[in-house]
């Protein structure tokens, strides 16, 4: 499988300046190939196929003043833009017509130089190289500065440099890596992901929530009330615009530190992790979007997805419709109603739940049973039939 290993990178004054001539540069072909296939299709002319974009965009603009300076950067660093935008358009096609499957993708849009991401990436066509020193060696911008936190495992297949909102710099390097198959776990767990507590496993274990980006809000206001007051266009207000960008990138990165090491240790720990599959893009609209986007469980989840391919684990996910906090996991009986404010509840068969607890037992024995079922054999206790009044309520309101 293919992993992405970061680094931070370190370039001089004079290499973040060759580094800007490139970002623009791949902007440049990215957004002229965009506009000649707008132009066309806005023309009623055929679709214009990747060679002859190559041909157009790249090598015949060259040729003219215009465009002479695309010369003075790595071929490569050009080619890889318009294979962006080639797949941008291939993504959009196979949604329109149904082949990709989620949700819709929007066609291709112009790239800024405002963006709060600029990024070229070189392959092995571009020979790029790690130096004895340990040095990043990248065609027509020389020896980087590189922090290496650990060693790669293997040669990478191309490296991606990479510039954020806060001015810092990375190496994101693709490495095709073997499954490291760790020694096997007894224990199952399901997962019940929430905002009172981020995590609540099976086995009753509550994980608190960091609230990584509360813990930041005081101090976030008062740096975006500062660069409110800036005037725009001028120099402090610049300098107020990358201090709040670099608090985000501190909450963003202590947030991804803490899914790694909760992550790692959840799938060391356990056989098989059964989640839910929850719909974060609804519950980004509702009130809770602020705690929603602050638990971050899409980047988690999918954190312990490919972690448990790398190490031999199982992993599942459950139907989002699946009503875990409303079924009984003693009777199997299901409650007409359980509004969120109710965090403890009591079956009619004399069972006392905890809300998330229950949810997570019911989780990981909906994950055995998707995972073992495999003959269609009746392996979790079936759901008690739904009463009149519940027949018009909300699909799985948990």
């Amino acid at each position: 499988m293919q992993l992405r290993y970061n680094f931070r990178l370190y370039p001089t004054p004079g290499q973040r300046q060759t580094l800007a001539q490139a970002f623009g540069c791949a902007r440049v072909v990215f957004n002229d190939g965009l506009r000649v296939r707008t132009d066309a299709h806005a023309a009623g002319l055929p679709y214009i196929s990747d060679g002859d974009l190559s041909k157009r965009v790249i090598t015949e603009a060259k040729k003219i003043p215009e465009r002479s300076w695309l010369g003075e950067v790595s071929a490569v660093v050009l080619q890889q833009a318009l294979a962006d935008l080639n797949k941008a358009y291939r993504n959009f096609f196979d949604s329109v017509t149904g082949k990709r499957k989620g949700p819709k993708v929007a066609p291709p849009r112009f790239r800024s130089k405002r963006d709060n991401r600029q990024a070229i990436r070189f392959t092995k066509n571009a020979r790029f190289s790690i130096t004895p020193g340990g040095k990043l060696r990248l065609p027509k911008i020389g020896d980087v500065t590189v922090r290496w936190s650990r060693a790669l495992p293997a040669e990478p297949s191309c490296v991606t440099v990479a510039k954020d909102a806060a001015g810092r710099y990375f190496a994101s390097f693709v490495v095709e890596v073997a499954e490291q198959p760790l020694l096997m776990a007894e224990p199952e767990a399901g997962i019940d992901l929430g905002l009172s507590a981020f995590a609540v496993l099976s086995n009753g274990r509550k994980i608190d929530s960091p609230r990584f980006l509360r813990r930041a809000d005081k101090k976030l206001k008062r740096l975006q009330r500062a660069l409110s007051r800036k005037a725009k266009g001028s120099n402090n207000r610049a300098k107020a615009r990358l201090a709040v960008a670099r608090q985000h990138a501190k909450v963003a990165d202590t947030r991804r530190e803490f899914h790694h090491q909760l992550s790692t240790k959840l799938i060391r720990e356990n056989q098989a992790i059964y989640v839910e599959d929850l719909a974060v893009a609804g519950l980004a609209r509702t009130r809770l979007a602020k705690s929603v986007h602050d638990a971050g469980w899409s980047a988690f989840v999918g954190m312990l997805e490919y972690k448990a391919r790398l190490y031999g684990r199982v992993f599942h996910r459950i139907d989002r419709w699946f009503p875990s906090s409303k079924l009984c996991s003693a009777c199997g009986a299901l409650a007409a109603s359980m509004p969120l404010n109710v965090r403890q509840w009591e079956c009619p068969c004399g069972a006392v739940h905890d809300r998330d607890v229950n949810a997570a037992i019911n989780i990981l024995a909906a994950g055995r049973a998707d995972r073992l079922n495999a003959s269609g054999a009746q392996v979790r206790p079936g759901p008690a039939p739904a009463q009149r009044e519940e027949a018009g309520s909300l699909r799985g309101a948990a």
